[in-house]
């Protein structure tokens, strides 16, 4: 089901995700179907989107839908930083669709979470995919990539 996105300006942007627990599963499926759906909504109408965070749904849990070659499901992610090299790019966001954030990140990171199946996974972003996996973990510690923005001139409107 295609849910309705937070805004910019909800406060439930700004708040922490709990963790998933592995008995909250059955109840959090559905949830992670509405993600993905919501990720094919967010491409047709405004020709982006490849990843949302359950918060950005009004769902306060540490839970990331990626949809890349495949669809990933990513519960309690974890962050590790490789070396210092930072990117600087344009960022869009579900919450902010017409808005684009100038931005720096980590080029390369490390991310371990537990999958849908309750498996243990380790994965090496580098690049756009580091970029991606880090915009969506700020959502889960309530940041967002306005925050993070490298200055009072890093804003841009998509036309």
């Amino acid at each position: 089901m295609e849910r309705d996105i937070l805004l910019l300006g909800d406060p439930r942007l700004y708040e922490v995700s709990a963790a998933v627990e592995r008995e909250e599963l059955p109840e959090l499926r559905p949830v992670f179907n509405d993600m993905f759906d919501c990720i094919r909504a967010i491409r047709r109408d405004y020709g982006f989107g490849r990843a949302i965070a359950a918060p950005q749904i009004g769902v306060l849990k540490r839970l990331i839908c990626i949809l890349t070659d495949k669809p990933y499901v990513i519960i309690n992610p974890e962050l590790e930083f490789i070396g210092d090299e930072m990117m600087e790019l344009m960022d869009d966001c579900m919450s902010f669709p017409k808005l684009l954030v100038r931005v720096r990140r980590y080029r390369h990171c490390i991310l371990r979470y537990t999958d849908e199946s309750w498996e243990k996974r380790e994965m090496r972003m580098d690049d756009d995919m580091a970029e991606l996996i880090q915009h969506e973990y700020d959502h889960l510690d309530g940041i967002l990539a306005t925050m993070r923005a490298i200055d009072g001139k890093s804003f841009v409107m998509k036309k």
